[in-house]
């Protein structure tokens, strides 16, 4: 299981909570993916969620043009 390198979000456990309200496990797993950032210049390979990228768009620390898929 992949945890963001930046935020440190990982997995979290709960129940799943039908109608009849029986409990049964679940697991919560953030949307992490492998992603290249350049930083200072040099090029990363990091995992990093989704909303973290986000985050770094919308502070303008990420440029969406330095930024390789």
């Amino acid at each position: 299981m992949a945890i963001c390198e930046i935020t440190g979000k990982g997995k979290m456990y709960g129940h799943n909570v039908s109608f009849s309200q029986r409990h049964t496990r679940k697991v919560f797993k953030p949307n992490v993916t492998k992603r290249t950032l350049v930083i200072n210049g040099q090029k990363v390979k990091c995992n990093v969620s989704t909303s973290a990228l986000r985050t770094l768009k919308k502070k303008g620390l990420l440029d969406d043009k330095k930024a390789a898929k």
